[in-house]
């Protein structure tokens, strides 16, 4: 059979190309998914398209509840401070430290705490010192002090609670007996 001459039953036509297999068209997009016309600003929102949207009002300040509580943990004892803050971290606070109270009283006077938990017999400034001069700064907040010390005689106890604390637990302390002090000033 010469060359480029059909062949029998075959009819007189070009060679058709590879047959492609057809390709649908793409859906067409969900409205949430569909991006804001381009006359838009980036500053306004996405249309909601259906979905029913609160107008933009400015957010409140969180109120007491949702803000974090800070506790100042103030004694010359890295261990104590260390038993202090896993208690009290894992009631939600959030803790600084200081070594005495001289140190202590600079950060109350940058950042008033909400609880304090304060040891009595520190070097520079002892617990009793530190927390007259607390209360005599007359500051809007008022902290939950608890003192936390081996001083354990009535005489101690009425020091201090005479001077502004608010609870009393004597070293050494247990996770418990901490809590329980909380409970009762309502800073648990």
């Amino acid at each position: 059979m010469p060359e480029g001459a059909p062949e029998q039953g075959q009819p007189d036509a070009q060679p058709s190309p590879p047959e492609q297999a057809a390709v649908p068209e793409p859906a067409p997009a969900a409205p949430e998914a569909m991006a804001p016309p381009a006359d838009q600003s980036a500053a306004e929102p996405a249309p909601s398209y259906g979905r029913r949207v609160a107008p933009s009002v400015p957010t409140a300040v969180p109120s007491a509840e949702q803000q974090p509580r800070n506790c100042l943990l103030v004694d010359d004892s890295r261990m104590i401070r260390k038993v202090a803050r896993k208690i009290v971290e894992s009631r939600g606070y959030v803790t600084a430290q200081a070594e005495n109270g001289a140190e202590a009283l600079e950060k109350c006077k940058l950042a008033m705490p909400d609880l304090i938990i304060l040891d009595w017999d520190m070097p520079i400034m002892t617990g009793i010192d530190f927390l007259a001069e607390l209360r005599a700064l007359n500051h809007p907040k008022r902290p939950k002090v608890v003192f936390c010390t081996t001083h354990s005689s009535v005489k101690d106890i009425h020091q201090a609670v005479d001077v502004g604390a608010d609870e009393y637990v004597t070293k050494p302390f247990d996770e418990a007996s901490l809590l329980a002090k909380l409970e009762i000033i309502g800073a648990s």
